[in-house]
């Protein structure tokens, strides 16, 4: 896993799809703007989701939201925007190499 900055340069933003914005409001209870606090917060780690890409390169981030809600979020990056496809409350076996992580950069 990596952090952003060393994943991927220039990025700029988030790019919104209302149906996954609204599958992971309805199925999660995770909000657009959980979603991009997961990507401001240190530390975000990173990864490739080999599995579900196809065409399109997919990517899964295990972070926090300002409140401190541990979160898994999918997307994948068109241009310079992330685009989320899914997000979730971190699994235990996600959450332990995120604690890891933010023990590291204590």
């Amino acid at each position: 896993m990596a952090l952003l900055p060393e994943f991927f340069e220039g990025l700029t933003g988030f790019q919104w799809d209302a149906g996954n914005a609204e599958k992971s409001w309805a199925r999660h209870e995770v909000s657009q703007a959980e979603c991009e606090q997961v990507f401001l917060n240190r530390p975000v780690l990173l990864a490739g989701d080999v599995r579900h890409s196809g065409p399109e390169a997919r990517y899964f981030a295990l972070g926090f939201t300002d409140p401190g809600r541990y979160l898994s979020v999918v997307f994948t990056v068109r241009a310079s925007l992330i685009r989320v496809i899914s997000a979730r409350a971190m699994s235990r076996r996600e959450r332990r190499p995120y604690e890891q992580a933010q023990e590291a950069s204590d």
